[in-house]
């Protein structure tokens, strides 16, 4: 499947359709969201394999076979599937069409919107928007709180929702992007460390860790990149943040993009915060402003705009010379 000159023009064409269209509420409505449709057969998969009797060790081999079955099913549909548009004129297309539905910048963007425009009318708008894209506790959140939380779901999902997908779609074509994205789902379903999925999400978690280890830095690299763009934005901070605060987040990979963009606008983000009634000690992103608002999320959003824009200059650009003889 690993062919660029295949892919690039896969990739290019699946951003600029999501770009332009995202995933249509209409067909939401009649089919709802191939991420939907794994996380019923993820769902389907722990209920069955995921037993309260059984050991650590057998939960934790559980896990793995579920991630295994996972894995197996999304390859068997989708390998034969794009081999198919391969042989067909123009299936290209369809496979960059049928990938789109796998990136999220439009929809990112949208709710973190929400958030900008929520906390301009009042703290309890802001609170309810932001519940939408995080996992902390909402009602803990004072304005800053609540901006800072925008901003660093904005970071992180940029990365696990845009850039590690595109890549995946680099390498992989329509089976990549759909193998990490059935990854990532399992991971944000029983990858936590609640008492249920300790032992039995494991496996899910440390190959959502490996999938996204290229991503996040990439997206670090692009968001560092976009600041030399945005006025008022500082790329040598950005670079420095994440050389002096990448590696301190309890994430493998979160801390790549939450540094870059934090460095990049002067912000602090990350910190101590409070998840289901549990404060979680986490070191601080970046070291300036802590006191965000409204306009700095805004001003978050047009960033990683930039930075996606960068991901569609290189990879128009490599079609260009993939396409030079």
């Amino acid at each position: 499947m690993f062919d660029l000159s295949l892919t690039l023009p896969v990739l290019c064409v699946a951003l600029l359709v999501e770009r332009i269209a995202g995933y249509p509420d209409s067909l939401f409505r009649r089919i709802a969201h191939p991420v939907v449709w794994i996380g019923a057969l993820i769902g389907w998969l722990d209920r069955r394999l995921n037993r309260d009797g059984d050991t650590f060790r057998s939960r934790r081999l559980s896990g793995l076979l579920a991630v295994l079955l996972l894995l197996a099913v999304a390859m068997g549909v989708t390998v034969p599937l794009a081999l198919t548009l391969r042989q067909l004129p123009g299936g290209w297309i369809l496979e960059a069409v049928l990938a789109s539905s796998l990136l999220a910048q439009r929809s990112l963007d949208s709710h973190v919107a929400a958030v900008s425009a929520g906390l301009r009318t009042s703290l309890a708008e802001g609170r309810r928007a932001v519940s939408m894209i995080v996992g902390r506790d909402p009602e803990c959140l004072d304005r800053a709180g609540v901006a800072r939380a925008a901003c660093e779901s904005l970071a992180e999902n940029f990365s696990d929702g845009v850039v590690a997908p595109a890549v995946w779609l680099l390498l992989g074509g329509l089976p990549g992007i759909v193998l990490y994205k059935a990854v990532n789902t399992a991971d944000s379903m029983i990858g936590h460390r609640s008492p249920r999925f300790l032992a039995f999400g494991w496996a899910a978690a440390r190959l959502d860790d490996g999938l996204n280890l290229p991503g996040a830095r990439l997206t670090a690299g692009l968001l560092t990149g976009a600041a030399w763009t945005l006025p008022g934005a500082d790329a040598a901070a950005a670079g420095r943040a994440v050389l002096r605060d990448a590696g301190k987040h309890r994430s493998p990979n979160a801390g790549w993009p939450e540094a870059a963009l934090a460095g990049a606008l002067g912000f602090r983000l990350a910190g101590p915060r409070r998840y289901g009634g549990t404060m979680v000690e986490d070191a601080w992103m970046g070291d300036g402003r802590a006191d965000l608002g409204a306009d700095d999320i805004d001003r978050a959003r047009r960033l990683v705009w930039r930075a996606w824009t960068g991901m569609l200059l290189l990879a128009g650009a490599g079609l260009l010379l993939t396409a030079c003889p």
